[in-house]
């Protein structure tokens, strides 16, 4: 890591101003007010770089819950607009998991199509699906797409098969059900197996889902115009990955870069930010956490002036998604913010502390608690299972009038008649 002369040390950036950075990066620090329409969406995931999509939705799904944190207006037609319409900003692929992108990206995901493909037909739980033919298998199921559109799973397998798993990922199926080998992904037909095949090597593209389960079609006619782009040289993309994940980012070590894409290598992100030092594009610096422990990172030189310049938080609180991207690096986020998250969906539930699907609690700048909810959609209300604040946080009159506010926003989003606490 280049470092300056000894008589000249490395900036320290402490963990109330890197996370102030982090929150400029990630959207949080801008008001949430005003009418959200389509192009306000489409720019705040082009900030964001990406939002996650999963496929529990307990209350309501992941990247919905991601976009109403940003935007207090947000609506889900707006979302499909951009994903649906006639002129498509957006598209559905893998970054570190399932996630909407903008489409002007789209010729970056090139290169991971030829890498999922080795792999994919490299795993052993892949051929066991497929079978003795898989090549056959996957020119029918495209020639069936080619000739009659669109297609969903229920299309090859029947209303049965089909429903035994919709989700984006195979490790989704029967999240916190305890599923076996006889249920969900492992029962998966060799046309399914394919679909997925198909979409995550760039074949065939997601033109719309229906009850969240996708619709496939060939990629050459939902992304008519992207997908004639061809893809970029290897270094062409390891520059764009790495440069746009700083731009969001603000501060990193070589490791957050690689990870915030899931495209750049370890090796490829540490020799790019070591160039763009050298360049001048990036500077060492170290960053204490809530302790005051440092290690070393690379910033945008403009750092400073991004910090200073950037607004007061929101003085309100906001729920957001256990997959928000604030919180997606569980390790940062106990770094800068003191705020130990973990996803519990996956624990058993004899041994869950703050429940099945929480969301963080962010009030201005800090995280401050978390909400155990549900959405009770037969009797059209929010539910509250159980809620808890950090050491040292008071539940005063103002701040539960404040969880309040936000908890109605979050049934307005759902289409929720009302809050019930238990």
């Amino acid at each position: 890591m280049p470092r300056p002369s000894p008589i000249t040390p490395l900036p320290v950036i402490s963990a109330r101003d890197a996370a102030r950075l982090m929150l400029l990066g990630q959207g949080l620090l801008d008001s949430p007010e005003g009418k959200a329409p389509p192009q306000r969406v489409a720019a705040t995931i082009e900030r964001l770089g990406f939002v996650q999509v999963d496929s529990i939705n307990v209350i309501e799904r992941a990247h919905h819950l991601t976009l109403a944190a940003r935007l207090d207006e947000y609506r889900h037609e707006s979302l499909r607009t951009l994903l649906e319409g006639d002129t498509r900003h957006l598209f559905e692929h893998w970054t570190h998991d399932a996630s909407i992108i903008p489409l002007r990206w789209y010729e970056h995901w090139k290169l991971r199509f030829v890498v999922s493909r080795t792999r994919i037909q490299q795993d052993a739980w892949w051929r066991e699906r497929m079978g003795a033919s898989p090549e056959l298998v996957l020119r029918r199921v495209k020639a069936r797409i080619r000739a009659e559109g669109p297609l969903q799973t229920r299309d090859f397998l029947g209303d049965r098969a089909a429903t035994s798993g919709a989700s984006a990922d195979p490790r989704a199926q029967g999240k916190g059900q305890g599923q076996g080998k006889g249920q969900g992904w492992w029962s998966w037909s060799p046309e399914k197996a394919a679909l997925e095949f198909l979409w995550r090597t760039g074949t065939l593209a997601i033109a719309r889902r229906e009850r969240f389960e996708k619709v496939y079609d060939l990629s050459e006619r939902v992304f008519t115009e992207a997908h004639a782009r061809p893809a970029p040289s290897r270094r062409v993309h390891v520059e764009w990955a790495c440069a746009s994940a700083l731009e969001r980012l603000v501060i990193a070590t070589p490791r957050e870069l690689a990870a915030y894409w899931h495209t750049a290598s370890l090796a490829e992100s540490r020799a790019w930010l070591e160039r763009a030092a050298r360049d001048g594009r990036v500077t060492p610096v170290r960053v204490a956490d809530h302790r005051g422990t440092a290690r070393d990172a690379f910033a945008l030189p403009a750092w400073r002036d991004l910090h200073d310049a950037a607004p007061d938080a929101p003085e309100r609180i906001r729920l957001l998604s256990p997959f928000d991207p604030l919180l997606r690096d569980r390790a940062r986020a106990a770094r800068l913010f003191g705020f130990d998250y973990r996803f519990e969906a996956f624990v058993p539930a004899a041994k869950r502390i703050h429940g099945y699907y929480t969301l963080p609690i962010l009030e201005g700048a800090r995280l401050v608690g978390r909400l155990n909810a549900s959405h009770d959609r037969d009797r059209g209300r929010v539910v509250v299972e159980g809620h808890s604040w950090e050491e040292g946080v008071r539940a005063t009159r103002a701040r539960k009038a404040a969880l309040g506010e936000a908890l109605a926003r979050l049934a307005a989003l759902v289409g929720a008649d009302s809050v019930q606490w238990r």
